[in-house]
């Protein structure tokens, strides 16, 4: 069950014990500052593991994740000029893009399917961690 649950339940329970108004906000009031403040403490360990891990000594531990989204940034940025490019001079445009095109069928397929399998495979144990627990 979700914090998000048992402060449902909670408020339930509120409405069902609390038949005069002003108890029932005053309680209703401790329940939602008892909800942020779970919420808050949950953020702060989400953020020391991500701290931690920009924190290590190890460059590739403390870089990869940032790495590779500033790869995939930059190729998602990059559609606004070749956008640009597009209005002014077509032809350009359409030989960079098949340019890039033959650049990206250059990699060897086992190379992207090496990549894929390893990505999944950080995925799938960071996830598992945070369903252990053991990474939050």
């Amino acid at each position: 069950m979700t914090l998000g649950g048992i402060f449902n339940i909670g408020g339930k329970l509120i409405d069902k014990l609390f038949p005069n108004p002003e108890e029932k906000a005053k309680a209703q009031l401790e329940l939602l500052r008892l909800q942020q403040a779970g919420e808050l403490d949950e953020m702060k360990t989400q953020l020391s593991a991500i701290i931690a891990e920009a924190q290590s000594a190890d460059p590739w531990t403390s870089r990869a994740r940032p790495s590779f989204l500033y790869v995939v940034y930059v190729l998602l940025l990059w559609s606004i000029p070749m956008g640009i490019l597009t209005v002014f001079s077509p032809e350009s445009a359409a030989k960079f893009t098949a340019g890039f095109g033959a650049w990206m069928k250059a990699i060897p397929e086992p190379v992207l399917t090496l990549f894929g399998v390893v990505m999944t495979g950080y995925v799938a144990g960071r996830s598992w961690e945070k369903v252990r627990g053991a990474a939050k």
